[in-house]
């Protein structure tokens, strides 16, 4: 993984699930309590009282595909525990102490949360990654939470459906093969957006679940300003990219969340356990997981599927939900995912199955490139020039999509290049992947916001890193003795 993807990306993107709730049954139960974690493949979750049987439905048939979509399910331990006791605590707040949900931690270095219907909630590494204490990832929780007691989820079914009804007429009128990667990614960005005006009112009734279980209710407008500050550091790093458009900090959302906080207490009641939450955080891994592949240099290697490939040096990698991407100077890109394709279908045949719009049927040819099998062909739009290539690799299939804009020597030669560049991968390869975790780090009496930022000389933007990670300004105090987030790197 390179050093620009880290400081480019929301904290450089057998399922375990924590379930919550009345779990009579379950092994593992934590103290007595009704809380446990579980493995998934069992049976379904219990589902909010009042639920709308059709809510539970949709929940069960999208879980899959918002997983697939964040790159799995993320396993900490010490984090899973607690969670399940913060949520427990939290739906006890909320009048649903009998309720069982199921809260995932997603393997994704985004910073965002979620919840769909019939009581499902979802956690990023980003988002644990960002919060400093109990209260702030507590807001969070309850800001869900609120979405789905007020049933803000049902409401936003339409628009799901509707999604299903275009990609029908996609795949009936126009004849495409729709990819299910794009479909799942698609079907997590309309799941997990709600109205302003929903976002304002789950977040009063957030702060006030929140507040009733204990925890500081100020810390909902804390969170808001670090996501603030954390958009604006990816912003200045991309080029104006901003995920967390589904959750906005604005100054008017934050003044309403602080006037919403005022109702229970001024700042400094509740509970904070600020020690507590960066334990439970400590070595969690990340930015982009291992699982998805690595960036080293121009290099993407795979430890996975045991594959690498190398772009040329005008190509700067990134990683992205279900894909890598890359991007060069002039405007061309390249795209590389992977597709269920029959083990019985040619790769020539599925380059020829329809999905890639303007194909050239006459240029598609095949070649073992390295010892791997490939098919590639070329295709042509109004506006762009298309180099594909399809690999497969054992049981699985990739695909090398570059798009340019003029079909110039340059372009097909990076084509060319990177898909010669395509082999197995070797110890080397796995060697030079670094381990990329949350560390911390104790303050002495002579430390400040400064001192403690240089913590991190390895990465590019290191020092604007730290500060946003600990929602530190430069030269602000710090604890002595206290604990400080820093990312390793091995």
């Amino acid at each position: 993984m390179s050093e620009r993807t880290l400081t480019r990306r929301a904290f450089l993107s057998g399922t375990s699930l924590v379930l919550v709730g009345s779990v009579a049954g379950c092994s593992g139960l934590i103290g007595g309590s009704d809380i446990a974690t579980r493995q998934t493949g069992g049976s379904a979750p219990a589902v909010p009282a009042g639920t709308d049987p059709e809510d539970a439905v949709i929940g069960l048939r999208e879980h899959p595909r918002i997983i697939a979509s964040y790159g799995g399910v993320y396993e900490h331990r010490a984090t899973e525990l607690m969670l399940a006791r913060m949520v427990s605590k939290l739906l006890a707040a909320a009048g649903q102490p009998a309720t069982q949900f199921t809260i995932t931690i997603l393997d994704s270095s985004e910073v965002n949360a979620f919840a769909l219907p019939g009581g499902f909630i979802y956690v990023t590494r980003g988002i644990l990654a960002l919060a400093n204490d109990m209260s702030e990832l507590a807001a969070v929780i309850a800001h869900e939470i609120a979405h789905v007691t007020l049933r803000h989820a049902r409401a936003r079914s339409a628009r799901v459906r509707t999604t299903e009804i275009v990609d029908r007429v996609i795949t009936g009128v126009l004849g495409g093969v729709l990819d299910p990667n794009a479909t799942a990614e698609r079907s997590a960005q309309n799941l997990a957006a709600f109205s302003q005006n929903q976002e304002l009112e789950a977040d009063r009734e957030g702060i006030k679940i929140s507040a009733r279980a204990g925890y500081d209710p100020h810390a909902a407008a804390r969170f808001l300003t670090a996501m603030g500050r954390f958009a604006q550091f990816v912003s200045a790093s991309n080029g104006g990219e901003d995920f967390l458009s589904s959750h906005p900090s604005t100054p008017d959302r934050i003044q309403r969340a602080i006037n919403e906080a005022r109702n229970y207490g001024e700042p400094g009641v509740g509970i904070t356990d600020r020690q507590g939450y960066l334990s439970a955080v400590d070595g969690i891994t990340f930015g982009d997981s291992s699982k998805q592949g690595a960036i080293v240099g121009q290099r993407y290697i795979s430890p996975q599927y045991r594959l690498t490939f190398t772009v040329p040096s005008d190509y700067a990698l990134q990683m992205s939900n279900q894909a890598v991407v890359a991007v060069a100077g002039d405007g061309a890109a390249l795209r590389f995912d992977s597709a269920q394709v029959p083990s019985s279908t040619s790769l020539a045949d599925y380059l020829r199955s329809g999905w890639i719009a303007g194909l050239q049927p006459e240029t598609v040819t095949t070649r073992s490139i390295n010892g791997i099998e490939t098919a590639t062909g070329r295709a042509r739009t109004d506006e762009w020039f298309f180099d594909v290539t399809v690999a497969r690799v054992d049981n699985a299939v990739f695909r090398f999509i570059f798009a340019g804009r003029e079909d110039s020597a340059g372009f097909r030669n990076a084509a060319q290049q990177t898909i010669e560049s395509l082999r197995r991968t070797q110890q080397s390869d796995l060697a030079a992947i670094r381990s990329i975790k949350l560390g911390l780090v104790r303050a002495a009496g002579s430390d400040n916001a400064d001192t403690l930022a240089q913590r991190m000389p390895q990465l590019n933007r290191g020092r604007e890193l730290f500060l946003v990670l600990n929602n530190l300004l430069p030269g602000d105090p710090v604890e002595s003795g206290g604990s400080y987030k820093i990312v390793r790197v091995d």
